[in-house]
């Protein structure tokens, strides 16, 4: 049980060292995280539209 209080102290003790973004920070970087994840869907997206596209070509003129 010593232990584990021990650990929680510790542990306590290094999120207080921690320095903790501000509120403006975490909503700037959830704005840029939806951005980037945006993006990336419109990128796979499209990939994936072409490539369907080429197969089905492909596939239209060997039947």
């Amino acid at each position: 049980m010593n232990k584990i209080i021990k650990f929680s102290h510790e542990a306590y003790a290094e999120l207080k060292k921690s320095k903790w973004l501000s509120r403006q920070e975490v909503v700037q970087s959830t704005i840029l995280v939806g951005i980037v994840v945006f993006l990336a869907a419109i990128y796979v997206f499209a990939i994936d539209w072409g490539l369907a596209k080429a197969i089905g070509a492909l596939v239209n003129r060997g039947a």
